[in-house]
């Protein structure tokens, strides 16, 4: 089994930064790319960002330009550096890594609220 636990949320004025972390821990041998999702209130959960194991990053439209995904392996950690950051950024940030045997997200973080205020 894996576990994520994520770290770095809280309450910042429109415009600002946060850096969100990420470590993963047990059989993380099984870990292929890892992700950021976020769930609004009343709304249902969406992609964020991803990292490949090679390192290649992919983002939604909606925080390209703003938000930088990075991991390092050694340390079984994912970031995901949020600036700019608007109040449509408000949600609670989830850390999801890949299983390499399912080629899907497979392991869940507890999450961790972030909340942007105008």
């Amino acid at each position: 089994q894996v576990q994520l636990v994520e770290s770095g949320g809280g309450l910042v004025q429109a415009g600002g930064s946060l850096r969100l972390s990420c470590v993963a821990s047990g059989s993380v041998f099984r870990l292929d790319g890892m992700g950021w999702f976020r769930q609004a209130p009343g709304k249902q959960r969406e992609w964020v960002a991803a990292i490949s194991n090679g390192g290649r990053t992919d983002y939604a439209g909606s925080v390209k330009g703003r938000f930088t995904i990075s991991r390092d392996s050694a340390k079984n950690s994912v970031y995901l550096q949020m600036n700019s950051l608007k109040p449509e950024d408000t949600a609670v940030y989830y850390c999801a890594a890949v299983d390499s045997r399912l080629g899907s997200y497979k392991y869940w973080g507890q999450g961790t609220q972030v909340t942007v205020s105008s």
